[in-house]
């Protein structure tokens, strides 16, 4: 893909999450035109109330899940929808197109209601990149708001907050695009922004597969996904959660130091508007809170953590909760265990089980199935895994991380069930892989400011079983319960599967003693077949799962 990015700043600019697809809002998004009024930034109205609620930015070694922890309860529970294979279909090929009339403005539906962002400056942006010479043109505006406090052994560590707001425009002429972003949002600086991303456009090398979405691909509504309390949270409020992790963490028997503990807030705000008609604002909040300790003394010390996150603060587990895991979690794992080499079944605990479906999720992303790096190539409608297992990707689970109504190319969103009775049945796909393979987009491009659009999961998840976890492990004479994984020995074209792994051994159907310094090896396509879930799945990032069990793994010790 032939694309010229490039970036101009003018103060601190606000992280972007590549996984965060833009929400819906308001205003027509017909073909815009240069506009010399007086709009000198996008008007956003200041939150209302202050009344505060906890989250967490996790300091020490918290969860794999992602940069952001996410939920911990599943409000509602997903509709059932028919597992759909992808289609043969022309209507994603590229559009050379002048800019329809206007089509209906997605405005993301919320609660409590929030004024929209006014997307009016970046309909300016399309207008003037259009009268530059640009055939095609997209634009989306982030902005973000953070706050962390952290402390150690009682005492304050950080407290940071951070502001900030960028502006992408991606521009197309004929088949070349460019991508150009900037956080000065002053007229005068947007106007050179457009007409530099229409030069660069000009310079590039045609690549086949860019451009927008026709308009008949675009998402027409979108759904009430409840992703913002509207409430911001304070400093005081976010330094007694930490208080309250660390000093039970502290207080569990066993305990002897500690790395600290850290609660955030934080709230992303986007829009997006193209000249093929789409436009779409949404807001999403996030609380988060982590602990993390250590057990013993000298050269025996042991750590381990846990962590909560939610969109909203009564998803969070309460921080006594968290501290005392945290504690309890450190002292089971002292005077570990090596152990010989052996062939057994390994089961890996849910804070860890994700991990299997985040390599599941690489392997059939569009991108890879495109050129050809992926060891499930040409899988699509095989079973890959056992009859009854079902992998869901879900954007519309209310309150959730990886929810959003429609993707980051303006189309619309919905369920799949991406694994059906054990079939792989579909691709992910953004408009890009999907013109390059001749498939029907899935609905999954997810972007930033300053890159173009990439195939993404929203709210990836393995459904549960029905076995408890005490009876997943009851028939294991020998065995390894995975607590934690290290390293990232995972080949995403052969699925050879090689990681360390800490835990505790399993003898008779008990967990027996700690275990460290251990490797767990396989191929994912051996894996998947002989994997079991448990009934525990809990819904606390983008990428969830039950704790599961495989048969049949390599584990390497002494």
């Amino acid at each position: 893909m032939a694309t010229a990015k490039t970036k101009t700043a003018k103060g601190k600019s606000a992280p972007v999450a590549r996984k965060a697809a833009p929400k819906a809002a308001g205003g027509p998004a017909s073909k815009a035109k240069p506009t010399d009024a007086k709009r000198t930034a996008i008007s956003v109205p200041k939150p209302a109330a202050q009344t505060a609620t906890p989250k967490a930015a996790a300091k020490s070694k918290a969860p794999t899940p992602a940069a952001k922890p996410a939920r911990t309860t599943a409000p509602s529970t997903p509709q059932k929808a028919a597992s759909t294979r992808p289609k043969r279909a022309a209507t994603a090929s590229p559009a050379k197109r002048k800019t329809p009339a206007a089509a209906p403005t997605i405005v993301a539906a919320g609660s409590p209601a929030r004024p929209a962002i006014d997307t009016g400056l970046l309909h300016d942006v399309l207008g003037w990149a259009r009268a530059a010479g640009a055939d095609a043109v997209d634009a989306i505006y982030v902005e973000g708001t953070q706050l962390s406090v952290s402390q150690r052994l009682g005492a304050r560590e950080q407290l940071e907050r951070s502001e900030g707001r960028d502006l992408g425009v991606r521009a197309f002429v004929g088949s070349r695009q460019a991508i150009v972003s900037s956080t000065d949002l002053g007229v005068a600086a947007l106007k050179a922004l457009a007409a530099r991303a229409v030069a660069m456009a000009r310079a590039v090398p045609e690549d086949p597969v860019c451009g927008l979405a026709p308009p008949e691909l675009l998402a027409q509504q979108s759904p009430d996904l409840d992703l913002d309390d509207g409430k911001e949270a304070t400093v005081d409020l976010l330094a007694n959660w930490c208080a309250r992790a660390e000093d039970t963490a502290r207080a569990v028997a066993g305990v002897t130091n500690s790395e600290g503990a850290g609660a955030g807030w934080g709230r992303t705000r986007v829009a997006l508007a193209a000249s093929n008609g789409f436009a779409g604002t949404y807001s999403r909040a996030s609380y988060s809170l982590s602990c993390s300790v250590l057990a013993g003394d000298g050269t025996s010390m042991e750590r381990d953590y846990d962590w909560t996150s939610g969109v909203y603060v009564d998803q969070l587990e309460a921080p006594e909760k968290i501290g005392r895991t945290a504690g309890e979690n450190a002292v089971k794992r002292l005077n570990p265990r090596r152990m010989k080499s052996t062939k057994a079944p390994v089961v890996y605990d849910r804070r860890v089980a994700g991990g299997l479906l985040g390599h599941l999720a690489g392997a059939i992303n569009g991108r890879a199935i495109a050129r050809k790096t992926s060891f499930l190539l040409d899988k699509v409608g095989q079973r890959i895994f056992k009859p009854g297992i079902r992998v869901v990707d879900d954007p519309h689970r209310k309150r959730e991380s990886g929810s959003r109504p429609f993707d980051g190319e303006g189309l619309p969103t919905r369920r799949w069930n991406i694994v059906d009775d054990g079939v792989l049945t579909t691709w992910v796909l953004d408009l890009a892989s999907a013109r390059q393979l001749g498939l029907t987009p899935t609905g999954h491009g997810s972007r930033g400011v300053s890159g173009p659009p990439g195939p993404s999961t929203s709210n990836l998840y393995l459904e549960p079983g029905s076995a408890s976890v005490d009876e997943l492990i009851a028939d294991i004479k020998a065995g390894l319960y995975v607590t934690e994984l290290i390293g990232f020995g995972v080949n995403g074209v052969t699925g050879d599967y090689s990681r360390g792994a800490a835990g505790f051994w399993i003898e008779n159907g008990k967990l027996a003693w700690p275990v460290s310094g251990v490797t767990v090896a396989g191929n994912l396509k051996d894996m998947f077949p002989n994997l079991t879930p448990a009934n525990d799945l809990v819904f606390k990032g983008s990428v969830n799962a039950p704790t599961v069990r495989i048969d049949g793994m390599t584990i390497a010790g002494e």
